[in-house]
């Protein structure tokens, strides 16, 4: 979840479902005290300047997940808000290479764990995501194949 200091600026964000070959899904977890407690997340992030939805996309899966993808495929594009021009492009990727993590500082407390979607899924039902990009990917990707 990348963000440039000081850019003002609404930038476009990238969202990942990572698949390995058994269906698992690659959730991310971390505490939010500002939201009273640990929740789940996909990779992904803020574009940084001049990078492309799809280099957002790679850059932010190897960065938070340590994780690399032969296969990608487009989920959507929504807004992110009504009150900004900035979007989240959701995609899926498979055939998986994974490696270390790459986290930032602010990033560090960011843990890698692989569910089934079907589990995926009821965490998000739950309540156990913070951001709506995450669920509406899960179910997009889940729905496709």
């Amino acid at each position: 979840m990348s963000e440039i200091p000081g850019d003002g600026a609404a930038r476009d964000a990238s969202v990942v479902v990572a698949r390995d070959e058994n269906g698992l899904v690659a959730l991310l977890s971390a505490p939010f005290p500002r939201h009273g407690g640990e929740y789940l997340f996909l990779p992904g992030g803020r574009e940084e300047r001049g990078e492309t939805p799809d280099e957002c996309a790679r850059r932010e899966l190897k960065e938070e997940a340590g994780i690399t993808a032969a296969r990608w495929r487009p989920l959507g594009t929504y807004a992110i808000t009504l009150g900004t021009a900035a979007r989240v492009h959701l995609y899926e990727a498979r055939d998986l290479s994974v490696g270390p993590q790459r986290l930032t500082p602010t990033e560090q407390d960011f843990k890698l764990s692989w569910w089934p979607m079907a589990d995926a899924i009821v965490a998000a039902v739950e309540g156990r995501f913070l951001l709506p990009a995450g669920p509406l990917a899960l179910l997009l990707a889940d729905r496709s194949g």
